[in-house]
């Protein structure tokens, strides 16, 4: 239930993010209130800070977050790679294009993105799961199926229009 909560809650915080500060944006390929890659991409972080948890050269705080940025840029990376060749291949869509930033590789990344999601992976480990740790510890299990049924009826939906 722990990842799927936070997949859930990023998924919508994400959605909203990019709603409210990229006008005329449509964000997502669903139609619910959720845009997936970032549900995927926080669950990634949270795995990848276990991770790191557990390597034995990892108890200095400068080493700890310096193997999170670029781990979390790496993996994020080749997850917004992967989610963009998905997203064209199921959906015949393109939902971002990378190719007029600076330091592109192909259409779905780009060095100034990996930048950012190392970024975010250190503010999200060390900063927002704290406080978001507490609030998932609220979310009943009921809400957590009710959005699990939506998003499941949300994706065959998509699909089976296409």
């Amino acid at each position: 239930m722990y990842y799927i909560n936070y997949f859930f809650l990023y998924s919508i915080l994400g959605h909203l993010i990019e709603t409210i500060f990229v006008p005329n944006f449509n964000s997502g390929i669903l139609y619910g209130w959720w845009t997936p890659v970032y549900g995927f991409g926080v669950v990634c972080i949270l795995i990848i800070g276990s991770i790191i948890e557990h390597i034995p050269l990892t108890k200095k705080k400068l080493f700890k977050i310096f193997i999170t940025y670029f781990s979390c840029m790496i993996i994020l990376t080749l997850l917004e790679l992967l989610g963009g060749y998905l997203i064209e291949w199921i959906f015949h869509q393109e939902f971002w294009n990378y190719e007029k930033y600076r330091f592109h590789i192909g259409p779905y990344i780009s060095l100034e993105m990996a930048n950012i999601w190392g970024i975010a992976g250190i503010i999200v480990l060390y900063i927002l799961k704290p406080i978001t740790d507490y609030l998932i510890s609220y979310i009943p299990k009921w809400l957590t199926y009710l959005l699990l049924f939506l998003f499941f009826l949300d994706v065959s939906s998509k699909i089976l229009s296409k």
